[in-house]
């Protein structure tokens, strides 16, 4: 992955053969890669995808691959890379890395870059341990709150989730998870409460708590969310309440006791 990575960042920082006439454009813009073919003159950090800021869009990105597990505890995000990779220059890049780094997503070294932040048994432990005490509450007071749609899409992400399961995509079930726990956590109706909750949810620890789990353990995590959706059809939060506790300790006793003994 290394050379890759070194060759992105040689082509975004050197001298390339930019025409003339443009000698103002900074040259991680001008190292775009040929994906972007439709759009040559426009700066891609410019262009806001489907209205969304570049660096909204970054973050969301780069977190949604530590959340699928694409990126896991340990790997190096190169500002470089990613730019090319997302067609934007490294300041939206760089803005994201700086936000994942105050949620405690990725650690920021100097003269190395950033991280993919990597926990210890006792981590992962005391992060569940939080988790515990709130989440269930944010399920409480979600429940009541949540659309019939949103209902709807919590029992869809809960047969994907279990589809993926079936079929051993653990890559996929993580980024289901982190959907279906938002959904509580974004309706409980109290923005503050949410945004804690939010730095909480570290995708990287679920994404490895994912392939700690043994088959019965990933099973009852599966029956977990299953019967999440029918308390929440059933506008019954003080049931969610306890599943949801049930379900985030559970989790911690399958992820955080392997790895305390490994």
């Amino acid at each position: 992955m290394e050379e890759p990575l070194a060759t992105a960042g040689t082509a975004g920082s050197g001298t390339s053969a930019a025409a003339p006439e443009q000698p103002a454009a900074p040259a991680d813009v001008q190292a775009q890669p040929a994906a972007t073919p439709a759009h040559p003159a426009a700066p891609a950090d410019v262009q806001a995808q489907h209205g969304v800021p570049a660096d909204d869009s970054a973050y969301a990105r780069i977190r949604e691959l530590i959340a699928s597990g694409e990126l896991g505890p340990g790997d190096w995000l190169r500002e470089a890379a990613l730019a090319s990779r997302f067609g934007v220059s490294r300041t939206p890049i760089r803005e994201a890395l700086n936000r994942l780094a105050a949620e405690g997503i990725v650690e920021l070294s100097r003269n190395k870059g950033a991280q993919v932040v990597s926990f210890s048994g006792k981590d992962v432990a005391d992060l569940y341990d939080v988790r515990a005490g709130f989440e269930p509450h944010a399920a409480l007071l979600a429940v009541p709150r949540l659309s019939d749609a949103d209902v709807d899409r919590l029992a869809e992400l809960a047969a994907a989730m279990e589809e993926a399961a079936g079929s051993g995509s653990l890559e996929g079930l993580s980024a289901l998870n982190k959907e279906f726990h938002e959904i509580f956590v974004q309706r409980c109706g109290n923005r503050h409460f949410a945004a804690a909750l939010q730095t909480l949810m570290r995708p990287a620890v679920v994404a490895h708590t994912f392939h700690k789990y043994s088959p019965e353990a990933l099973q009852r995590s599966m029956s977990h969310h299953a019967e999440l959706v029918a308390a929440a059809r059933a506008r019954d939060g003080e049931w969610a309440e306890a599943v949801m506790r049930t379900h985030i300790l559970a989790a911690r006793n399958a992820a955080g006791a392997v790895q305390a003994a490994s």
